[in-house]
């Protein structure tokens, strides 16, 4: 009785842990459109990208700035994108200086809750379109952790979108 406790006990207490690398890994997952209004009741879209990521060391997000930081400061985000406005198939960059919005954002602070300091998880981010002037866009995107190491570039498809300037 006391050896099958023993054998359970040391056969439980060999799993081994999953390491994964300290660089973080990202992997796009989907991209939804919704419909949406304005406060001024404009119509335009909402859509949603969905990725998944994983983190050996487990430094993902970064704590709330002080407030004197402008939310979309480069320097106070992990998590960048690139947008594309797609002409005859070939995706162009659009710039920042063409955007109203910046394209940097902020994962708030993680840490692992298992004694391994790996971190898995989803991240979730909504952009909303609102006269909006391209109608074919893709998205690349990564993230930085606090060591400043930088994830793995991902995409999404293409997606065509109405005409928001009706």
């Amino acid at each position: 009785m006391v050896w099958s406790a023993i054998l359970i006990l040391l056969i439980s207490s060999c799993r081994k842990t999953q390491t994964y690398p300290v660089i973080p890994e990202i992997k796009y997952k989907s991209f939804f459109f919704r419909d949406t209004v304005d406060e001024l009741q404009n119509e335009g879209l909402v859509g949603k990208l969905v990725f998944e990521f994983v983190d050996g060391d487990g430094d993902i997000g970064l704590k709330q700035p002080p407030d004197s930081i402008d939310p979309g400061d480069p320097e106070y985000s992990n998590l960048f994108f690139t947008m594309f406005d797609v002409q005859n198939g070939i995706p162009v960059e659009i710039g920042e200086d063409e955007l109203e919005f910046p394209l940097y954002y902020r994962i708030p602070y993680l840490e692992p809750q298992r004694t391994d300091q790996s971190l898995t998880g989803e991240v979730e981010v909504e952009f909303t379109y609102l006269l909006f002037d391209y109608d074919t866009i893709k998205y690349e995107f990564y993230i930085t952790d606090r060591a400043g190491h930088e994830s793995n570039i991902e995409s999404t498809p293409i997606f065509i979108l109405p005409d928001l300037n009706k």
